[in-house]
């Protein structure tokens, strides 16, 4: 009786979510995600549940992906909104509200959250996807809604297998191509629909069975092009409707017959250009029609008869820019109004008098820049309003986000990043702790206010450069670090107030280089530090007075070169220590006397590689970690262990084998780090663990899931 009763729930729960033209929301993962970076990440320290990270980045943030609900009131992103269970994996283009709470979005992503959705999805309010799924073979720039019908324009070639060249319409109940089909022959990027019409704007010179030069009205239900033909020279890329005018924006210089400079009003019934003139000297991208305004944004520096960088507001009966003036540094590409607020954004760092990366909020009447600061790490390329709540979409990764010059620290729970900002002027691209100091080397000029050149020493509380400056003369490229002793490797020549080539050791109180010196004759990529002894390799052929190829061991007080030699025949860009086992990873074909290719264990004391025998192919492994049994190894490949695996493995310390664990990264990782069940991998990915993740991840030790 019990189980019966649990059954018919559930059937009542299906049958709600049928008749409400959705289905149950897909159950995620649930975990905070990880700040991420907007640039490269390098290298990665965890240490006392702070994850110390450095590289080429900008700015760290929440992981966002592609699109994100942003409070309309305070600029952060909107409560219940699930950015860390149901980001897009891809770019955002066009977003129109559903109206129920969420929006209609269009772009070029394969995934929301778990759920794959080819470059169009219907999300809800907390962004999680609705069973709509259209499947868009190729990227969609425009979307509009009229009544029960979603219209799509773009790049593409077929919807759920039917055949729809650039413009389609769908259900907006069950997101199937429906018999309307234009058929363009080329890109469509703009869209407005109304009534029974249908307005469409692109590249395209043949649509709805006639000839029409990238603008048209089509019926919206034959799909037929109807006799309004304003026949402009050149593309549109913006349409606004408002009563009886459809404003268009693009790159043309004549539409209608009248000389129109990439911005005209045209008559919704004859197409005709009404005297409606602002003139703008470069491409209009964004329209927005409100009361006694038409907004525009672009890439113009002069409109309506006044200079206006990017973005500008006319009076929409003389068609002069009004007094109102942001001035945008760079492209203005999407618009939206809201009572007495304009919202923008586009490819600019600053508009309305203050620092705006890539999206702000406007005062209709005065044009500055409200508080409202959800800081986009790239560009915004559409924008929707619906009740409080601001949606962004475009090429960013993350919303609402810091600043971070090429140095951060997360919190290894919540994933948010801490206080600790050094301000690095240069890239970062080792880290080691010890204690309360971190060490960094690069290529950077500064920390702070503080002059160090390309390594010092920072407070892990405060993130100011202490007293200690060894002041390198070239790139410091790997850190390892002792109770009292500092060393250095990369393209140096000078350190610590000695001459050094390429290696050194740096006093952990003064930074003045000891005596300890081997000389090597080339770059030191990677050094490991185990007891007595420093392992070095690079792309060296000498060190410490012997012929040593690309790997070497050093007497961690002295420097002598020990016998130990496994002569690798190219560099070696990674070590790690177990033990007596010494992990290599690089470009090597040949190591301790063995054929071994990019990866190899040798034998501490001999030097010769032992059975374990990974074997991967491509560029090489870049980085390696143990853990307990298993190796992690990163890099350019994409077959190690006996298994595809792209990037990132995990790897048996005993056999060599490949074990189930593949967050199959979409792009390099460079570092790796361990902390309990957890693995921080960083690099140049956008997506890991099956989630989208920017150049930073937290996965699970044993899944290999993004949290």
């Amino acid at each position: 009786m019990k189980k019966n009763f649990l059954i018919a729930i559930f059937l009542c729960a299906m049958i709600i979510a049928y008749l409400s033209g959705c289905s149950l929301p897909e159950t995620p993962a649930s975990h905070p995600a990880l700040w991420i970076a907007n640039g490269a990440v390098n290298s990665i320290v965890e240490s006392g549940g702070i994850v110390y990270l450095c590289g080429s980045f900008t700015q760290v943030g929440p992981s966002t992906g592609g699109g994100c609900a942003i409070d309309a009131a305070g600029g952060s992103i909107a409560s219940g909104y699930r950015y860390f269970d149901y980001g897009v994996n891809g770019q955002i283009n066009a977003a129109v509200p559903d109206g129920s709470g969420g929006w209609y979005v269009g772009g070029s992503f394969t995934r929301v959250g778990g759920a794959v959705r080819n470059n169009i999805a219907r999300i809800r309010a907390d962004g999680s996807p609705y069973d709509w799924n259209p499947n868009v073979a190729g990227r969609v720039y425009a979307l509009a809604v009229n009544g029960a019908t979603v219209y799509i324009g773009g790049m593409f070639g077929s919807i759920g297998g039917q055949t729809r060249s650039y413009i389609a319409a769908l259900d907006a109940v069950t997101g199937s191509a429906i018999s309307w089909n234009p058929d363009a022959n080329g890109t469509v990027w703009a869209l407005a629909a109304s009534g029974s019409r249908v307005y469409a704007g692109g590249d395209f010179t043949l649509i709805g069975g006639q000839t029409r030069n990238y603008i048209v009205s089509l019926d919206s239900i034959t799909g037929d092009a109807t006799p309004w033909n304003p026949n402009a020279n050149g593309t549109v890329y913006a349409l606004e409707l408002s009563g009886g005018t459809v404003y268009a924006g693009g790159s043309f210089t004549s539409i209608s017959g009248q000389g129109r400079n990439n911005i005209a009003a045209l008559d919704a019934e004859t197409g005709n250009a009404i005297s409606w003139n602002p003139n703008a000297n470069h491409m209009v991208s964004a329209l927005a029609v409100s009361g006694n305004t038409v907004y525009a944004g672009g890439y113009f520096s002069s409109i309506g008869g006044q200079i206006r960088k990017s973005i500008a507001a006319l009076d929409i009966i003389i068609g002069n820019a009004t007094s109102w003036n942001p001035e945008a540094n760079h492209m203005v590409s999407a618009l939206a109004v809201s009572g007495t607020t304009v919202y923008a954004g586009g490819a600019f760092t600053t508009i309305g008098g203050q620092i705006r990366n890539r999206i702000a909020a406007l005062d209709a009447v005065t044009g500055n820049a409200a508080s409202w600061d959800p800081n986009a790490d790239n560009k915004i390329s559409a924008l929707a309003v619906s009740g409080s709540t601001v949606y962004a979409g475009g090429d960013f990764t993350s919303i609402g986000g810091q600043t971070r010059n090429n140095l951060a620290a997360l919190d290894a729970v919540n994933g948010n990043a801490t206080s600790w900002d050094p301000n690095a002027s240069g890239t970062v691209y080792a880290l080691a702790v010890i204690g309360s100091t971190v060490y960094a080397g690069g290529e950077f000029t500064s920390i702070g206010v503080q002059a160090r050149n390309r390594i010092a020493a920072i407070d892990a509380a405060t993130g100011n450069a202490t007293s200690w400056n060894p002041d390198a003369d070239n790139t410091v490229s790997t850190l390892a670090v002792s109770q009292n002793t500092v060393y250095a490797g990369g393209n140096f020549t000078s350190i610590g107030g000695q001459t050094r080539n390429y290696i050194a050791s740096l006093d952990a109180v003064t930074g003045n280089a000891t005596s300890w010196n081997p000389n090597a004759d080339n770059t030191v990529y990677t050094l490991a530090l185990s007891g007595n002894t420093v392992w070095a390799g690079g792309n060296f052929t000498s060190i410490g007075g012997q012929t040593r190829n690309y790997i070497a061991s050093l007497e961690a007080g002295t420097g002598n070169v020990a016998d130990w030699n496994p002569n690798a025949d190219s560099f070696v860009r990674a070590l790690a220590v177990s033990g007596t086992t010494i992990y290599a990873g690089g470009a090597f074909a040949s190591i301790g006397g063995q054929a071994r290719n990019r990866i190899a264990a040798l034998d501490a004391v001999t030097g010769n590689a032992t059975s374990w025998n990974p074997t991967a192919n491509g560029k090489g492994v870049s980085t390696l970690l143990v853990s307990g049994s298993t190796v992690y190894a990163a890099g350019g490949f994409s077959v190690i262990g006996g298994q595809t695996r792209s990037y990132l493995s995990a790897l048996d310390a005993a056999t060599g084998n490949a074990n189930a664990w593949n967050p199959n990264a979409n792009s390099n990782v460079y570092a790796l780090a361990a902390a309990g069940s957890t693995v921080y991998a960083g690099g140049d990915f956008s997506s890991i663990g099956g989630q989208t993740r920017s150049r930073i991840a937290a996965l699970d030790a044993v899944t290999g899931i993004a949290y």
